[in-house]
C-alpha cells in the first residue's frame, strides 16, 4: 500500500483551453492535491493507496471524501474540520496544455494537519510512505511530516517526496527551505521537476542535481524533463528515460502522474526500504 499524506483540494478546470480564469465561463469541478492525485493514481493502476490529510467540515470536503473513495483511495485518515474551509484552486489552461493558477485557500483546511492525525502503526503497514510540501505552512504541520517520515523510517518503510514546489504560497520562502534541508536526507525516493532542481539544489546542471542529493542520503533522486523524459540515479550510476511521443492538451497533475506510476512500481517490486537499498 502506498499513503499519501498532505494536501487534498478541490480544482477547478476550465470548460475551454485558452482562456484566463476571469474569462473561463464554465468550470468542472475535480479532486486535487498533489497527494491525493499520487493517491488516485495508485489506485487507477491496481495498487493500494491511502490518504491521510484534513479537509473541510464542509460540501467541497465531503466531496473530496467522496470522490477519492469512489475512486478506491482509503480515506479513513482524512480528518474533517470546522476550524478552516476546503482549499480550492482555478486552473486556466493555455492552447499549449501549460497552466496558471488561482488560488483559495488561505489558511484552509490542509494545513491544520497535527502529529496527532498521524498513525504510526498504520504508517508502518504501508509499502510507501508518499510526502508533499504545499501543505506544511504551519509548524504543527511540519511536526506531523517529520513525525510520520520519523515513523516509516523506524518501520522500515520506504519513503517518497515531491515537493512540487509552489513558491508564491510561502510568506517566507526560507522556512521552506528549512523544511526540504530537514527531509531530504531521510526520504528514499525524491522526484523533482526541471524548473526545481536549481532553487531545491543550487545546481544548474541535472546531473549535478542527482548526485548532490545521493551525497545526501537519497537512494533514488528522480528529475522529470518534460518531452524529454526523466533522469534519474541510482546506485552511483546516473539513468535517462525517454518519454513516449504524445500530445500535450493539460499539464495539470502530469508529475502526480508519473509519481504514481512510479509509486506502484516500487511498492510491487520491494517489500521495504532495506530491499530496495540491497536491490
Amino acid at each position: 500500500m502506498v499513503v499519501c499524506v498532505g494536501e487534498a483540494l478541490v480544482d477547478f478546470l476550465p470548460g475551454q483551453v485558452g482562456s484566463r480564469v476571469r474569462d473561463t465561463e464554465t468550470w468542472i469541478r475535480c479532486s486535487g492535491g498533489s497527494p491525493a492525485n499520487v493517491a488516485v493514481g495508485v489506485a487507477r493502476l491496481g495498487g493500494k493507496s491511502a490518504m491521510l490529510g484534513v479537509v473541510g467540515e464542509d460540501e467541497f470536503g465531503h466531496y473530496l471524501v467522496q470522490a477519492l473513495r469512489a475512486e478506491g483511495v482509503d480515506v479513513h485518515r482524512v480528518r474533517q474540520t470546522r476550524e478552516g474551509k476546503t482549499g480550492l484552486v482555478f486552473v486556466s489552461v493555455d492552447a499549449a496544455g501549460q497552466r496558471s493558477f488561482a488560488f483559495h485557500r488561505t489558511r484552509s483546511a490542509e494545513y491544520l494537519l497535527r502529529p496527532s492525525d498521524v498513525d504510526a502503526a498504520f504508517l508502518a503497514g504501508a509499502r510507501v510512505v508518499h510526502v508533499g510540501t504545499n501543505s506544511l505552512l504551519l509548524p504543527e504541520a511540519q511536526q506531523a511530516v517529520a513525525h510520520g517520515v520519523a515513523a516509516a523510517r523506524a518501520a522500515g518503510r520506504v519513503v517518497s517526496m515531491d515537493p512540487n514546489l509552489r513558491l508564491h504560497a510561502w510568506p517566507d520562502t526560507s522556512v521552506l527551505r528549512g523544511v526540504l534541508e530537514g527531509l531530504i536526507p531521510q526520504v528514499d525516493v525524491l522526484k523533482l521537476a526541471e524548473d526545481e532542481f536549481p532553487w531545491i539544489t543550487g545546481e544548474g546542471s541535472a546531473s549535478e542535481a542527482l548526485r548532490l542529493l545521493e551525497a545526501r542520503g537519497v537512494m533514488l533522486p528522480v528529475i522529470t524533463l518534460g518531452p524529454a523524459g526523466a533522469l534519474f540515479r541510482f546506485r552511483g550510476e546516473e539513468h535517462r528515460v525517454a518519454a513516449p511521443p504524445a500530445a500535450v492538451v493539460d499539464t495539470t497533475g502530469a508529475g502526480d502522474g508519473f509519481m504514481a506510476g512510479l509509486l506502484v512500481g516500487i511498492s510491487r517490486t520491494f517489500e521495504s526500504a532495506a530491499a530496495l537499498r540491497s536491490s
